[in-house]
């Protein structure tokens, strides 16, 4: 079957080929986007995990803080690093109101969310753009294949089987490689999409719950 598939290839026109051809590399990248993505997704969900059961564990926020300041090294921390800088920072000024320090802390984790949600979805537009146009650029490649088919059945002036089924499998094999292309990219797409505003409200979820704690302090100090 696979000879048959490169021999389909190698018997169609330049056109189909190129179109074929990028297909090809079209998929391979999906998947090299699809495995870079579920390791990193994996590597969030336990950095997270190890990271809420030490803040929980009842360790001080400093002393976890002063661990996280160099290299934080996850989502999670990162959020949990920038509001503690800003905390410390306040306090290190020796500002005279604390009334604006619960809004420029929860500006920072905002801003550190955004940042986190955009490595998450970096090239999630590429599987959305080649599951879009996969099946059209392949459509494509099968038009312009069938024409070419057509044009040599006129020229021999033979319409049996023999002669058209060979010119429109090369044709269809354009199609049947996009659509090989698109499957899998929209699959991957709709799935790291949902992974990451599942991230996402995790994050903030944390962002409330760490701002609730702050706020206590924050009103305490005052």
């Amino acid at each position: 079957m696979s000879l048959q598939l490169i021999d389909l290839f190698w018997e169609s026109n330049w056109l189909v080929k190129t179109v074929t051809t990028g297909l090809i590399l079209c998929s391979v990248w999906v998947w090299a986007i699809a495995i870079d993505k579920t390791l990193l997704f994996a590597r969030f969900r336990k950095a997270a995990d190890r990271f809420e059961q030490a803040f929980w564990s009842g360790q001080s926020l400093e002393d976890l803080y002063k661990s996280l300041a160099a290299q934080p090294g996850h989502a999670t921390g990162a959020l949990f690093v920038a509001a503690m800088r800003e905390w410390k920072r306040s306090f290190e000024g020796q500002v005279r109101s604390l009334g604006g320090l619960q809004t420029r802390i929860e500006k920072v984790m905002d801003v550190a969310i955004a940042r986190e949600v955009e490595v998450m979805e970096r090239r999630l537009l590429v599987l959305a753009t080649v599951g879009s146009a996969g099946p059209f650029i392949g459509l494509f490649g099968t038009v312009c294949g069938i024409m070419t088919s057509f044009q040599s059945i006129a020229a021999s002036k033979n319409t049996s089987l023999a002669v058209v089924a060979p010119g429109i499998a090369e044709a269809l094999f354009a199609t049947a490689i996009g659509l090989a292309a698109a499957i899998p990219a929209t699959i991957f797409y709709n799935k790291f999409v949902t992974e990451a505003n599942r991230q996402a409200q995790r994050l903030e979820g944390f962002a409330d719950e760490f701002t609730a704690i702050l706020s206590r302090q924050i009103d305490e100090r005052g």
